[in-house]
């Protein structure tokens, strides 16, 4: 399956830009008939046809629609601070995009080690992961956010702040509840800073582990994604 990624896909007809063209025709050897995916990363998937095998603008038929849902109760939202090595945190977004994150929002704490993102480069990592996993919804990405302003807003669900002054039993395993809409907080390099935690307490945030071992910030945003996520998907009898 080779998935395209375009927010505005209309009509019965649609035409890839040069660049996807040239990888769709050039790298992937499609030609005429053979079968491509598309969706708007909001939902909608479209099975189409080639019609036209042009490197610098390949169009299909469109042939199928479909909706696909998300999992009710299971919205998962990370706030969680820029590594300084950029290309972890680009680690970092692309797996929990595979595994599976609704929005992300880089915050910027009082430890943090970087003040500047590019969005434009984060939000193509996203894409990128998207098309990789065959998924139909596009994370979010949001600005460069001080944390205090961040954990001021409402959220409606479980909100978590992951920190090393958490006690062992409430680890996100057990904390957690199925099918429960989430936000949780990772903070930098040596975790947030006292005053940084008890303000997120202040504001409704459970503290939980996320193990005993000390991890780097991209690894506890991946470990408390998948803990997550493993959560809702379990079925209990």
């Amino acid at each position: 399956m080779h998935l395209f990624y375009y927010p505005e896909i209309k009509g019965n007809t649609f035409t890839l830009d040069k660049t996807e063209s040239a990888h769709c025709i050039k790298v992937l050897r499609l030609s005429t008939g053979d079968i491509i995916h598309l969706t708007n990363g909001a939902g909608k998937l479209f099975m189409a046809k080639i019609i036209k095998p042009d490197k610098k603008a390949c169009t299909s038929e469109i042939l199928e629609v479909y909706d696909i849902p998300k999992k009710e109760n299971s919205y998962l939202h990370i706030g969680i601070a820029p590594t300084k090595n950029i290309e972890r945190f680009e680690w970092f977004l692309e797996k929990a995009t595979e595994i599976g994150t609704d929005k992300f929002t880089p915050l910027l704490c009082n430890n943090s080690e970087r003040r500047i993102i590019k969005e434009l480069r984060l939000q193509k990592v996203i894409i990128s992961a998207m098309k990789q996993s065959l998924k139909a919804w596009l994370p979010e990405i949001a600005p460069l956010t001080a944390f205090e302003n961040f954990v001021n807003r409402d959220f409606i669900g479980s909100k978590y702040i992951a920190t090393c002054s958490a006690p062992q039993e409430n680890h996100i395993g057990k904390i957690h509840k199925k099918n429960t809409n989430s936000l949780i907080l990772i903070g930098p390099e040596g975790d947030f800073r006292k005053e940084e935690v008890e303000m997120a307490l202040d504001k409704g945030y459970i503290p939980v582990s996320l193990g005993e071992s000390r991890l780097r910030t991209e690894t506890a945003g991946l470990v408390a994604c998948h803990s997550i996520n493993f959560i809702n998907s379990v079925t209990r009898t």
